[in-house]
């Protein structure tokens, strides 16, 4: 096929998927929430319960958190260090709650939450970040608190989403039995001739 023959490609594809949500699990009671990873979700209440089968499973959490991901300020300390700042459109002061990233070491999480800050726009929230917690972190999250959605607080409801991962262990490939049915099962004839020669 030559050029002339060439289709034009669609320059963009509709996105089909739902809203894209960012997970924030706590290990234990007095633990920060650290950034574990995201789910698809239709609404709130779908996001948790996708997130509880998605980063409850093992090892062990007392409580989720999940906000849009569009709700999510972010900057970069190179971006910072280029001049970049975040939206600045005015609002009525509330809280943030911030998180950063400290260090390149390896790790499942990417952001621990550092506290939460009142501020009249995520900019002013992150220059108050940065006086209270230092300008040295790789990344910053700036989020409104009021997009949180959390996971249920009550201590029955927190033993009937988070127990039953505490008594879950790691296992090896090697511990479970054999997927499917062995040859020699499949094949009898060829278990008998194997004996034959034996």
């Amino acid at each position: 096929m030559n050029a002339a023959d060439a289709q034009p490609h669609d320059t963009q594809a509709p996105d089909t998927q739902w809203p894209r949500w960012e997970i924030f699990k706590q290990d234990a009671a007095g633990k920060v929430h650290q950034a574990v990873g995201s789910v698809h979700a239709t609404d709130p209440d779908h996001a948790l319960f996708t997130a509880r089968s998605v980063f409850a499973r093992r090892p062990a959490a007392v409580s989720l958190w999940a906000v849009r991901e569009q709700d999510i300020s972010s900057v970069t300390r190179e971006e910072l260090d280029n001049g970049g700042k975040l939206l600045d459109a005015s609002s009525e002061t509330q809280p943030y709650k911030i998180f950063g990233k400290k260090t390149h070491k390896r790790s499942m999480t990417f952001v621990d939450e550092l506290g939460t800050l009142e501020a009249a726009s995520p900019q002013a929230a992150l220059e108050a970040a940065q006086s209270q917690f230092g300008d040295g972190l790789l990344a910053w999250w700036i989020i409104p608190a009021s997009a949180f959605v959390g996971s249920p607080e009550d201590t029955e409801t927190v033993e009937s989403w988070f127990a039953p991962a505490k008594d879950k262990t790691y296992k090896q490939q090697s511990a479970y039995g054999v997927v499917g049915k062995h040859v020699s099962e499949r094949n009898p004839k060829s278990s008998q001739t194997q004996a034959k020669h034996d």
